[in-house]
């Protein structure tokens, strides 16, 4: 079997087992809504047991009762079997992943991010790593149906869309400024990526707090379990900042790479365009949350609009628009 061949069953196993992973992260979720659930049911029945007090109003009683819920149910899922058969599919998926990825890159001679397909490969791959990376620091597991339900719909894409053989790099790729651009710029998307998890969950738990606030009814249990929109907030504003500071090199390094393949550092090129589209997106997020105060659901809505436009950026700019980044090899 060729190797290129062996890459395609290695990165099909691997979104068989990100799917794997997937549901038992979903279950997880599934899991904490039953929990909070029953909590909250007991509570109700028992609120003077509970240690819920009836005196102080609808809004306070929720609010209490919202705490009291996260509290109770935080430790236990430290421990919960289907959040940690989740990661360890993770790490397996990433495993055979990065064997597709590198299987793809001998076959070819040279480095796996040359066209659409190869780009797609890789730059999943290391949403995944920093996604992993981040796990053994901070506890955000609970984003893993978040962040592998985005893997296979960016991989399944690149599997049915963007195939191509392996074929010879064009002269202005023959460049080691291909390693460097390239690779940060997937490196910095990672960071995005997760960004852009954490800023979805942060508006809903945001929207579930306000609705707490105002004695109305809650959905999305499972919300209870997990930080609060603040918390999530300054973990994304965090994270997003890794991402930019990326970028910012891709940006920079781009420019070097563009005045030694075509004689220029800046031609208004579509791709250079809405790279620097998503530099000032995020440039902007950083500024008005640092200096204006943009907090809560704006910053989030800042964080995701960038991360949109990453997503076009590789998704339509790189297929749709003709131009001198023209490499999707479609």
């Amino acid at each position: 079997m060729k190797l290129n061949e062996l890459s395609i069953l290695s990165l099909y196993s691997a979104m068989a087992v990100y799917a794997l992973a997937f549901i038992a992260f979903a279950i997880d979720l599934a899991k904490r809504s039953s929990a909070v659930g029953m909590a909250t049911d007991a509570v109700a029945a028992n609120p003077a047991q509970a240690g819920v007090g009836a005196s102080g109003g609808a809004t306070t009683t929720l609010t209490r009762l919202s705490a009291r819920i996260a509290n109770d149910a935080t430790t236990p899922y430290d421990r919960s079997a289907s959040m940690r058969v989740g990661v360890s599919l993770t790490v397996l998926a990433w495993a055979l992943h990065l064997m597709a990825d590198a299987l793809r890159g001998v076959a070819a001679g040279r480095v796996p991010w040359a066209n659409m397909y190869e780009f797609a490969m890789t730059g999943t791959l290391l949403i995944i790593t920093v996604f992993l990376i981040v796990l053994t620091e901070a506890d955000l597991r609970f984003l893993g149906t978040f962040v592998i339900g985005l893997i296979l719909v960016l991989l399944g894409i690149a599997a049915l869309k963007f195939y191509v053989e392996v074929a010879p790099l064009p002269p202005a790729l023959q460049s080691a400024w291909l390693v460097i651009h390239v690779f940060v710029a997937s490196l910095g998307t990672g960071f995005f990526a997760l960004g852009f998890a954490l800023s979805v969950v942060q508006l809903l738990q945001f929207r579930r707090e306000s609705l707490l606030a105002d004695a109305k009814t809650v959905s999305l249990r499972f919300l209870a379990t997990l930080p609060s929109a603040a918390t999530l907030e300054n973990l994304a504003y965090r994270i997003n900042i890794l991402g930019f500071i990326l970028w910012t090199f891709t940006l920079m390094a781009g420019s070097i790479w563009a005045e030694k393949a075509w004689g220029r550092y800046w031609g208004w090129d579509t791709k250079e365009v809405w790279t620097f589209i998503v530099w000032v997106l995020y440039a902007g997020y950083i500024h008005a949350r640092a200096t204006r105060g943009w907090r809560s659901s704006r910053s989030a809505w800042l964080a995701i609009i960038g991360f949109a436009a990453v997503m076009f950026n590789f998704g339509i700019v790189n297929v749709f628009f003709n131009g001198l980044h023209s490499y999707s090899g479609l």
